[in-house]
């Protein structure tokens, strides 16, 4: 039974329902609805404060993501083990243990780009939250060693920017994010900057490659929070006025003198500002990959939301076709700094259908003999168990899996509690392990000793929260594939994870549970 628990009332829009848990399931509305009550459901306060109700709040220090229970997710298989033999690796106790397991993986149409976990942190563009926290979450993703991609935006948002010719000249802000990376790089990973209809226009990968020596650039169609373009509030008149003379689309219009009137009795104090849609075709695809190869690009990936299936087919093959050195599919669920929250629930194809779709679209072009991507799988991912079952959904094409939220999330607890631990006011929480970020942190003094006192001591310190959630997943991935006796990426199949419903099993042709090694298993018995 698929249901959108946060239908008319939900933390995620600051709503609720005077009824509480008795409610109508189709509507959402309270089962009685009062004459008299002053509104506290979604539906109330939209009669009151009308559009600033579509997006989850506040906004600028949250993430957001579904809250709707799909029928199918990761959650629907289970990853098999065997107690026989080893791949990648003797056969031995001695030698297939699981530190031995090997999770470093490469991208790219060469394979060049090494990663020593296998994600990438997917775009995060001009909102506040990214922005606040990128310094920690780029220099986590460097010790980490996972390529990063700097969403869209950044350029046209800059208070700073210098245009010429409507292109941009110099963006102190594009230049800090990419720095972010590059002075903690350790031969992992790469920086990636993505591109919407705004940035193409304003010459902003070019401006990356050409001024800021940025080798990957990303076109993206879309994400799987939603199908319009990206969005972030503005706090100010001069701020909305700024944007909107850069070609965005501001709302309500910060030159109508009426909405300025209103904004200055207050109204209400923050405008919207919007990006375009993107319109893909074919020919201007594979038109926009040849301008950025000349202008120097040595990778290119794609970025494609939670569309159609036709337009994934499209993505596919275009990638195919242009040879790209990734594509990542996000599917619906996944999360954002700021999507209309409805739209975040009932758009798109989710996760585990759409990578469905994908592995049969992968392996179309496989048998025809065609140029395969690197692919990532993206929506919702935040755990061990799921990087696993993302690769072996699609193995062999799945490279790395797309996250966000989840190393983001590590990046702003890690600089909270960092923080406060410099500040020497360790929070309750951890003052069992001590007082220094060498104690709170379990990888701080690794990183210490790796990067050197006083390099540790200039390092973003979110950016050890970033690392050490990526080292517990590592060890955790590593006990998985070790259960399954995998001991290389490579190594994972189809066949080593199993459906526990038969919807689960017909959606994504993955083995019901109790069908599985079922011929073998009458071998065995005679």
């Amino acid at each position: 039974m698929t249901f959108s628990l946060g239908l008319n009332g939900t933390e995620a829009t600051r709503t609720k329902r005077r009824t509480g848990g008795d409610f109508s399931p189709y509507s959402g509305m309270c089962v009685t609805c009062l004459d008299g009550c002053v509104g506290y459901c979604e539906i109330a306060k939209s009669a009151i404060r009308g559009k600033e109700v579509i997006y989850p709040q506040p906004f600028g220090t949250t993430t957001s993501a579904s809250q709707k229970d799909y029928p199918v997710d990761y959650s629907h298989f289970n990853i098999m083990g065997t107690a026989v033999g080893a791949v990648g690796i003797e056969a031995d106790p001695d030698k297939a243990i699981f530190p031995a397991a090997n999770i470093e993986t490469a991208i790219g149409a060469n394979k060049d780009i090494k990663c020593r976990f296998p994600a990438v942190i997917a775009g995060m563009g001009s909102t506040n939250v990214a922005a606040n926290n990128w310094e920690h979450l780029a220099a986590g993703a460097a010790l980490a060693g996972v390529p990063i991609v700097i969403g869209e935006n950044i350029c046209g948002m800059d208070p700073d920017l210098e245009l010429e010719n409507g292109r941009v000249k110099r963006s102190p802000a594009l230049e800090k994010r990419v720095k972010a990376f590059t002075e903690w790089y350790q031969g992992y990973g790469i920086v990636a900057v993505q591109a919407n209809v705004e940035d193409t226009r304003l010459g902003v990968q070019e401006y990356a490659i050409e001024k800021l020596g940025v080798e990957a650039v990303e076109i993206k169609w879309g994400q799987g929070a939603k199908d319009i373009g990206g969005e972030v509030k503005l706090n100010t008149l001069e701020r909305a006025l700024q944007l909107k003379s850069r070609g965005y689309i501001v709302l309500p219009d910060p030159e109508d003198p009426t909405v300025q009137e209103a904004y200055k009795k207050g109204a209400f104090k923050e405008f919207e500002r919007h990006s375009r849609i993107g319109m893909v075709d074919e020919e201007s695809f594979h038109k926009r990959v040849e301008e950025l190869r000349k202008a120097g690009a040595k990778y290119i990936f794609l970025k494609t939301g939670a569309y159609r299936p036709a337009d994934l087919a499209r993505a596919v093959k275009f990638a195919s076709d242009a040879r790209l050195d990734l594509l990542t599919v996000d599917g619906a669920g996944g999360g954002t700094g700021m999507s209309p929250w409805r739209m975040m629930n009932e758009w798109g194809i989710p996760t585990v259908y759409i990578q469905a779709l994908l592995t049969k679209y992968l392996d179309r072009l496989a048998e025809k003999g065609a140029y395969i991507p690197p692919v990532a799988i993206a929506g919702g991912i935040s755990l061990e168990d799921q990087v696993f079952k993302g690769i072996a959904l699609s193995a062999p094409h799945v490279k790395v899996v797309g996250m966000a939220r989840g190393p983001l999330a590590a990046a702003m607890v890690g600089k909270t509690v960092g923080e406060r631990v410099k500040a020497g006011k360790v929070p309750t929480e951890y003052q069992k392990y001590g007082e220094s970020l060498e104690q709170v942190f379990i990888f701080a003094e690794e990183l210490k000793n790796k990067l050197g006192a006083d390099l540790f001591a200039k390092l973003p310190v979110g950016a050890i929260g970033v690392y050490s959630y990526f080292e517990r997943m590592a060890q955790g991935l590593k006990q998985f594939m070790t259960g399954a006796r995998k001991f290389n990426l490579d190594a994972i199949t189809r066949d080593d994870v199993a459906a526990l419903t038969r919807e689960a099993a017909e959606i994504t042709g993955i083995k019901y549970i109790m069908d599985i090694d079922a011929e073998e298993a009458m071998k065995i018995l005679g």
